[in-house]
């Protein structure tokens, strides 16, 4: 069945920094960026920016499930957070997507976003000269499929699958690469040691 995201998905925008992320030595919290994540899922906790929140208003704690997607730039995509270690907001380049239907899974919801379909409706949809962005109601908009759980989870899982796969594919090119450039280390040493 298809939805428009809002009807299963809490849309809200990320913390509202002026500027950019001020770094607060001793401050109360952590703030995710564009720098700290990858298409990929994978979030550099230990790289996040320490800053500091004022608590008297509400503040967005990002919570594990909850699905980031980076609204601003030539690629709009999403990452599910299995764990969040620290306490952290997301910048204000990202909306925070907060699950609300048990009929879908946050890990499922950033893997469509991240597909073909998805993709050409933010093309297509985006706006802005200098930067490109997705606007709340473009996101809102959006429609997305919703298989029953166990098809969700399948897809999950052969998605890993594909990602761990991409992993060690990038490890053994740069493994090789180290080799080929060892060896034309090692031919200019035993040349220089012959002329």
């Amino acid at each position: 069945m298809k939805f428009t995201l809002k009807n299963l998905v809490e849309v809200q925008a990320g913390h509202p920094f002026r500027g950019s992320v001020p770094v607060v030595d001793d401050g109360n919290a952590y703030a995710l960026q564009m720098r700290d994540i990858s298409p990929t899922g994978e979030v550099a906790w230990d790289g996040l920016t320490r800053t500091a929140v004022e608590v008297t208003k509400p503040v967005q704690w990002l919570e594990p499930g909850d699905v980031v997607f980076v609204a601003r730039g030539g690629r709009n995509y999403a990452v599910c957070l299995k764990e969040v270690p620290k306490p952290t907001v997301c910048s204000q380049y990202f909306f925070l997507l907060r699950i609300k239907s048990p009929t879908l899974l946050s890990e499922f919801l950033s893997w469509q976003i991240n597909r073909l379909p998805a993709q050409r409706y933010f093309a297509s949809n985006a706006e802005g000269t200098d930067q490109l962005s997705i606007r709340r109601p473009i996101l809102e908009a959006m429609q997305i499929a919703v298989p029953p759980l166990e098809s969700q989870q399948l897809i999950v899982a052969l998605n890993d699958a594909a990602v761990a796969e991409a992993r060690q594919l990038h490890a053994l090119i740069r493994n090789r690469q180290s080799q080929l450039d060892a060896l034309a280390l090692s031919l200019f040493s035993n040349e220089s040691e012959l002329t």
